[in-house]
């Protein structure tokens, strides 16, 4: 599962992007019990996320025309300007050049051919996540992409990923990725085929996915995947928030 031993490729920060921040923030609050805090007025109403006093999230207003409601993945660079140029050679679209982010870091928002947006990171004084693969925070990030393989070699010549193929339920193969360098023990997220757009999903470690499930619903949120048991992986769903944010819910075989 994914860690805070960031390095170049892996998800070192996500965010959502939403039109109103304090009602997201209850949504969140009532399902993983998270905090909210301000960066401040110089942020443009810009926040964090908190667990257990450590930093799991980013928040933001989106204002009218800046895109849908929506989970954001950032991947670590080390050149942020290196990596567009990357991105934009391999096919893909630069959404928002790179920039300076106070003295925190420098990002840039991309997409990939297949149109799944993603952001990367380049940190300053502010490195990433502070918790991750635990309770209530991030532990996977999974593209699902029409075309799997194309998706694959893009991220790889990016980010230079490394790659472990498993087969799925029902046929087809579920691809892993891992960081450059690394080895089937740090894989941190897939890669999986999908009908529908493309796009990145992230997946949050919880207790009791059924309870889980039941919270969201109960504070207005929307079920697109009911609880399942993947055999070897854990229990699943896939739900939204109030405003239309999409992502999964995990809790891993060995809790139950």
């Amino acid at each position: 599962m994914l860690s805070t031993r960031f390095v170049p490729g892996s998800p070192n920060w996500i965010d959502l992007g939403t039109p109103d921040v304090d009602a997201a923030a209850t949504f969140y609050g009532g399902v993983f019990g998270w905090t909210h805090r301000s960066a401040g007025p110089e942020a443009g109403g810009y926040g964090m996320f908190h667990h257990d006093g450590k930093m799991v999230a980013g928040v933001g207003p989106l204002q009218q025309g800046q895109g849908p409601t929506a989970w954001n993945v950032y991947f670590q660079t080390p050149d942020a300007n290196a990596t567009t140029d990357a991105v934009r050679a391999g096919g893909g679209t630069v959404l928002a050049d790179p920039m300076d982010v106070f003295d925190l870091g420098r990002m840039a928002v991309l997409a990939d051919p297949a149109g799944a947006t993603f952001a990367i990171w380049q940190p300053g004084k502010h490195q990433g996540l502070e918790a991750t693969s635990e309770g209530d925070t991030l532990c996977w990030a999974e593209l699902n992409t029409p075309d799997p393989a194309a998706g694959t070699a893009f991220y790889t010549k990016v980010f230079g990923w490394g790659t472990t193929s498993m087969p799925m339920p029902g046929g087809g193969d579920y691809t892993m990725i891992h960081p450059a360098g690394g080895t089937p023990d740090d894989m941190f997220g897939g890669i999986a085929p999908s009908s529908g757009n493309a796009h990145w999903l992230l997946y949050f470690d919880v207790a009791n996915c059924d309870a889980t499930v039941a919270k969201a619903r109960d504070l207005g949120g929307a079920v697109t995947t009911a609880p399942v048991d993947l055999e070897g992986v854990g229990r699943i769903a896939v739900v939204s928030d109030p405003a239309g944010a999409t992502f999964a819910l995990l809790t891993p075989a060995e809790q139950g």
